[in-house]
């Protein structure tokens, strides 16, 4: 859609501009893609339009239209010019390479909005203003197929050897080596031949850049880290200093050039190595708080090994927040439950610096468990001043890229990656051995549930594993052969499946191909990992299909069926909660048939460079019958057929002589007939020689070569129906005259297959416990397709089905409720209520381990909640300290104190619970554990 010039823009009203701005925005929605260019613009001005705009609508609840529906009822004035200023620093950059630069806190939604390119310039056009903020699309995700903007490009500090200069540049990540090379270069006026460059993460030289095809993500690359740029003497490939590049710049900076980078007037660079250089070196408004900051990591650089005696007891320790640094609340509540877990809190407040492998290739050779140590003790130390966790989320970002930048991540995530990094960076074992696991061959649980966890801390042996970690069992069994196999795998944290994850529920809509009844909508619940025929079956079940008849099941998308769903093996994982199904009740037996597809069309008007244009767009859902091949078709049987199919809708007291023939009588608005013989009316209808109507629809029949044949005139004139297709296609021309005879809202609003919303009130008064979670689950089940079983007896792969059980549990146990599922590439959120207990978690009944009848009790210490919707929700965390025996809430750095009762809410989403220890549980601890742990020490 073309752009309307400014000189016309003061004379569109707040309605034209409304329409034509969101006409502009869904014609860019729907061609996104990688490399196109969104625009920042402040979220105070874009309500102050939304405002403007929508001042003279009512307030329309089914209008869904992004943001241009919301409705002010004031008369608003015409805004002023685009002011993005609040969005950028008042201080400019000292380095203009970096660009204008945004504030490091923004939030989508609260802060800004982000504007396709078309809808920026005619806003733009429109009202002026600025700074413009060019952002571009990047593919991102596990596979790179879900497309994001880049509000944050990597922001570097190139730091030039020998000759001591520094720029701070802005890059996107998946920029190639080779463009950052070129603008290096271009920025110092150096030749590409004259300089390498090298990933000088930490001030440390780490790899040499010369893959000039590889992209700075795939690089590893992190945001405010240096590069360091090495100008080579042209006549021998060393340096002006006379080092060649495979000597020169061992490890640290300090050594040979620390006096030239390091310019107190200029930087604010640590000499311990924690901030970045560029925090200091672009810009000013943070001068003051680095170098405080810095001063703090030099005083605690001579505790960060040793023992730090904090008592917690009577003191304020432990209540510190921790200050979001940009959409990093799924950090912080993480963090906080982990660091209020007693043991870790012990561990890492005492000397672990001996139990660090700096060997571990699985791990981050300790920079993790450091700085997750260092992070710690500022956390229990006195005060309640909220702890900036920058260097720790530098140290993340770097081992797990896919936690970097500012976006929301999941903090069950990261929990995961967490407690895996400190394990792998603190495993007492330092060579682990080769051991084969053997079958069970018969022999009793538990001699192998003994044999598999004793080889499991074989290799794996630390404080995570002494806390966290537990074993279930897993039973394999053959469906063809019936092959039992059973082992004993560990676990971290149990991922327990909410009601709606083992089924989902499908709505669709009914129509009737024969004119018996209107159509109805029906809503049924399959299961997950089901197939098109259990779909089916059940919707045929609630919509009483008769035995002779089937249902047509297919996707519409854009008003038109985009694809038949017949094959009854197809998955229902194919059929995403945002499509929209409608099925149609057809006879069963019909032989030598055709589906006739009826499209509606309606008038469209619109613009096009300034021309009132119109036509004719598909617009409702489409009907579908059957239409006999035995017999020759005329035009004029297509009409009765079409009328007879529109007959449920007819308005009372419009007449059509089409009714005289239906033997159910006129059907009207509201009234259905049952009677099986209007299907049989129909094929008569059909394949009589002579229409029985009077009154003509205007109907157009799309031949073999796509040509439309009028079917309101000639209406005795004999249809060539196409040979290769299994479908007729007619389109039904709506006029304004004839949607008045009928009640065509039955064609509208098809429902989606899942409709997202606010939790329903069945859902908050019927809590759904923690216990039916566990105990789903442990249930017995059928492996997914994608995930079949290589059968050892049968020599294939098979559809195993699956049963777990708890064998043996950790002191602390971590439970994930999976609250988000997948459709697309959207993430959506389960709002149910889980009921979980708080005190007295009694898994007793759950152990498959029998020969223990000790009691298993949990007390519940701290949980992780997520409020909202993925994306703009918000995460915190209710924590227990123990030593108060009082409840908190951490919301990033403001801790509040709450009341027990309000501990449990629908946000809750991953939960942490401590063994209670009563008079048997030593007993208990040791039974489970004697003939693991103690076998392995004696190994030692």
């Amino acid at each position: 859609m073309a752009e309307v010039s400014s000189s016309s823009s003061m004379e569109f009203t707040p309605e034209e501009e409304r329409i034509l701005i969101k006409d502009i925005a869904l014609a860019a929605e729907a061609k996104s893609k990688e490399g196109d260019t969104f625009y920042l613009i402040t979220q105070r001005w874009w309500q102050h339009w939304i405002d403007y705009v929508n001042q003279e609508q009512p307030n329309n609840p089914n209008d869904v239209s992004e943001q241009c529906d919301s409705a002010s009822s004031s008369t608003l004035k015409r805004p002023a010019g685009i002011d993005n200023s609040d969005l950028v620093y008042d201080a400019a950059s000292e380095d203009t390479n970096a660009g204008i630069e945004i504030q490091d806190t923004l939030l989508e939604g609260r802060d800004y909005v982000l504007l396709p390119q078309q809808v920026w310039n005619q806003l733009h056009t429109w009202y002026g203003g600025g700074p413009t903020l060019p952002r571009r699309v990047i593919s991102s995700g596990p596979s790179q197929t879900e497309m994001a903007v880049e509000v944050y490009p990597l922001r570097l500090q190139l730091l030039v050897m020998p000759k001591g200069a520094r720029s701070t540049i802005r890059i996107s990540k998946k920029e190639t080596i080779g463009e950052l090379h070129r603008r290096a270069c271009e920025i110092f006026d150096l030749s590409l031949e004259q300089v390498c460059i090298w990933d000088f993460y930490g001030r440390k030289q780490h790899a040499l850049m010369n893959d000039i095809d590889k992209t700075l993500d795939d690089a590893n690359i992190q945001m405010d880290q240096d590069i360091l740029v090495e100008v080579l003497n042209p006549d021998n490939g060393t340096t002006s200093s006379g080092y060649t590049t495979s000597v020169r710049y061992n490890g640290s900076l300090e050594k040979e050039a620390a006096s030239v980078l390091v310019e107190p007037s200029k930087s604010s660079l640590s000499i311990a190595g924690g901030l970045s250089a560029s925090k200091g070196a672009s810009r000013s408004y943070n001068t003051d708080l680095a170098q405080s900051q810095s001063l703090t990591s030099v005083r605690e650089l001579d505790t960060t090994y040793g023992t730090i005696g904090v008592s917690t007891r009577g003191s304020s320790g432990g209540l510190t927040g921790l200050q979001n640094l940009g959409n990093t609340c799924f950090m912080n509540s993480a963090i906080q439950c982990l660091v209020h877990t007693p043991e870790f809190a012990r561990y890492f407040r005492e000397d672990y610096h001996q139990e660090i492998n700096w060997e571990n290739t699985l791990g981050m050779r300790g920079e993790l468990a450091l700085a997750f140590g260092e992070l710690l003790r500022k956390l229990w130390a006195p005060g309640r001043t909220p702890v900036a966790p920058r260097p720790f989320k530098t140290k993340l970002a770097r081992f797990a890229p896919q936690f970097s930048g500012y976006n929301q991540h999941d903090s069950q995530e990261l929990l995961a990656f967490l407690l895996d990094g400190l394990h792998e960076d603190l495993n007492r074992v330092k060579q682990k051995p080769y051991i084969k696991s053997r079958d069970a061959d018969g022999r009793p649980d538990e001699e192998v549930a003994d044999e598999y966890w004793a080889n499991h801390i074989a290799r794996n042996d630390s404080i995570i594993v002494d806390v966290c970690q537990g074993q279930y069992k897993s039973t394999l069994v053959c469906p063809i052969c019936n092959k039992v196999s059973v082992t004993f795998d560990p676990f971290m944290y149990l991922s327990l499946p909410l009601q709606s994850t083992i089924t989902r529920t499908v709505t669709v809509t009914v129509f009737t191909g024969d004119g018996s009844a209107l159509p109805s909508t029906y809503t049924v619940t399959v299961p997950k990992q089901g197939r098109c025929r259990d779909l089916i079956q059940t919707l045929s079940n609630a919509s009483s299909v008769k035995h002779s008849e089937r249902l047509v099941l297919v996707e519409i998308q854009n008003h038109m069926i985009q694809r038949f769903l017949e094959d009854p093996l197809i998955l229902l994982s194919t059929i995403k909660d945002d499509d929209h199904l409608a099925a149609y009740k057809v006879p069963k037996f019909a032989k030598n048939a055709k589906y006739l597809q009826l499209i509606h069309r309606r008038k469209d008007q619109g613009t096009s460079d300034g021309q009132i244009t119109s036509g004719w767009l598909p617009y409702g859902t489409p009907l579908l019958s059957c239409i006999s091949c035995d017999d020759e078709i005329i035009r004029g049987n297509i009409q009765n057929m079409v009328h007879i199919m529109l007959s449920p809708m007819l308005r009372t007291g419009v007449s059509s002589t089409i009714a005289a023939s239906n033997p159910s009588g006129n059907l009207r608005c509201g009234e259905a007939s049952t009677d099986s013989a209007i299907s049989n009316s129909m094929n008569d209808d059909i394949t009589s020689s002579k229409p029985v109507t009077s009154l003509k629809l205007p109907l157009q029949l799309v031949d073999e070569s796509n040509a439309c044949i009028d079917l309101s005139v000639g209406e005795e004139k004999a249809i060539k129906l196409t040979t290769g297709s299994t479908s007729i296609v007619v389109y039904l021309d709506w006029s304004q005259k004839l949607l008045d005879k009928y009640h065509t809202h039955y064609l509208e609003n098809l429902p989606e297959v899942f409709k997202y919303g606010p939790v329903t009130k069945k859902a908050r008064t019927e809590p759904l416990s923690l216990y039916t979670c566990l105990e789903a689950f442990l249930r017995e089940e059928p492996l997914v397709p994608e995930d079949m079983w290589y059968c050892p007896q049968c020599k294939e792969r098979r559809q195993a089905s699956k049963k777990l059980d708890l064998w043996r549990l950790p002191e602390v146990l971590v439970i994930h409720l999976k609250r988000f599922s997948y459709s697309r590439s959207m993430k959506h959120k389960l709002e149910t209520f889980v009921n979980f207990p708080i005190h007295d978690f009694d898994l007793t009944n759950y152990i498959a381990h029998k020969s223990n009848s000790r009691h298993q009790l949990y007390e519940l210490y701290a949980l992780t909640n997520h409020y909202g919707g993925m994306g703009s929700g918000h995460y915190t965390a209710h924590i227990k300290l123990l030593d108060e025996n009082r409840w908190y809430s951490f919301d990033d750095s403001h801790i509040s104190p709450i009341n027990e009762e309000d501990v449990k809410s629908a946000a809750a989403y991953v939960l942490f619970y401590r063994r209670v220890k009563t008079e048997d549980s030593s007993v208990t601890n040791g039974a489970l554990s004697s003939a693991g742990d103690h076998k392995v020490a004696s190994q030692k």
